[in-house]
């Protein structure tokens, strides 16, 4: 088994209402499922080695200090670096415009606070859970991922980027005061291509702070009730009102263990009481959203007589099946075909 390079708790999570990704604090975005969150991923060295795709970005400092945080009341990740040579600053997000219903994009901003450093970038994505055989084609202006079957993907920059036979790579240097943009997205999105994202920030952090601002909480530890109000949010679907049980599949209770199950999906108990969270927190647009989804996955029941199963997918699909991913070490298996008739 891959040895694991990145702790689980040393990352970060940002999403858009449709998918998310896992940043670690290394500046190593190893966790993205790709457009929804229970697609296959094409970003999977969280659970394997490198190989199973990954897009890291960091300066080439050795012994700096690195630290995480996010925006007040937003879902957009900060991920510093403090040496004695400076202080570098990388921005990642998960645009959500007006346009949020379409498709997906992340942005990456990074940014000299203070003295001068070289970064390094990769972006390497593999597609269907690094099974798929992904290769490099260069573009005007950006770099795209294709794969027979899959969704073609591209990286555009504001720095010269150099195409690999299955990566893109860039080594670039910033002094104080200066930053360079990353858009990852579908290859034929306008926005990637054109890397428009001054006004997709600004209303990506006006949504989130207008949520967070909803809260009725007032009491003890009000920052700490807001992240998690932000964290819940974050497994919802803006599409279908569904609310996920955890954005990842395949991490295992214990190493080398087998229970490394997929929990992108919606167990009703455990995501009623989510629900039940937000709506205490005075979040009744979700809690509708929800009961439509439950509705909807009543109507969709095989039986004579409609009834609640278990659990359901995302987009409140009845039929769950299992599936074994040989070519992770982890070994992924995904749900039990009988689960959802518990």
């Amino acid at each position: 088994m891959s040895k694991i390079k990145r702790r689980i708790d040393d990352h970060g999570v940002i999403g858009d209402l449709r998918t998310c990704a896992l940043i670690a604090n290394d500046g190593t975005i190893n966790y993205l499922c790709w457009p929804e969150l229970d697609s296959p991923s094409v970003v999977a060295a969280l659970l394997d080695s490198d190989e199973a795709g990954l897009f890291s970005l960091a300066p080439q400092w050795q012994n700096a200090r690195q630290q995480q945080l996010y925006l007040p009341d937003t879902n957009i990740l900060q991920t510093r670096w403090l040496d004695e040579a400076g202080v570098a600053e990388i921005t990642d997000y998960m645009p959500i415009c007006d346009e949020r219903s379409k498709v997906p994009r992340l942005v990456r901003r990074v940014k000299m606070i203070r003295g001068t450093a070289t970064f390094d970038l990769r972006c390497a994505p593999r597609h269907d859970y690094a099974r798929a055989e992904t290769r490099t084609e260069t573009h005007p202006g950006g770099i795209a991922f294709v794969a027979e079957g899959q969704p073609s993907l591209r990286l555009s920059a504001t720095v010269v980027m150099t195409s690999e036979p299955d990566s893109a790579v860039a080594q670039f240097t910033l002094q104080a005061g200066e930053h360079a943009e990353f858009v990852f997205g579908n290859d034929d999105d306008p926005q990637v291509q054109h890397i428009a994202t001054e006004r997709c920030f600004r209303d990506t952090v006006d949504y989130w702070r207008r949520w967070s601002s909803h809260s009725s909480y007032r009491g003890r530890w009000r920052e700490m009730v807001t992240r998690s109000a932000l964290a819940l949010k974050l497994l919802t679907s803006h599409q279908h009102g569904s609310i996920a049980a955890a954005a990842t599949f395949g991490l295992p209770e214990e190493l080398g263990g087998e229970r490394n199950w997929d929990y992108r999906a919606s167990w009703i108990r455990d995501a009623s009481f989510s629900m039940y969270a937000l709506m205490r927190l005075g979040y009744v647009e979700e809690a509708r959203d929800f009961t439509h989804w439950v509705g909807r996955c009543v109507e969709h029941s095989h039986d004579d007589t409609p009834h609640l199963q278990v659990m359901y997918r995302l987009d409140s699909g009845t039929e769950l099946h299992e599936t074994e991913l040989l070519n992770l070490s982890l070994r992924l298996r995904q749900l039990t075909p009988g689960a959802h008739r518990q």
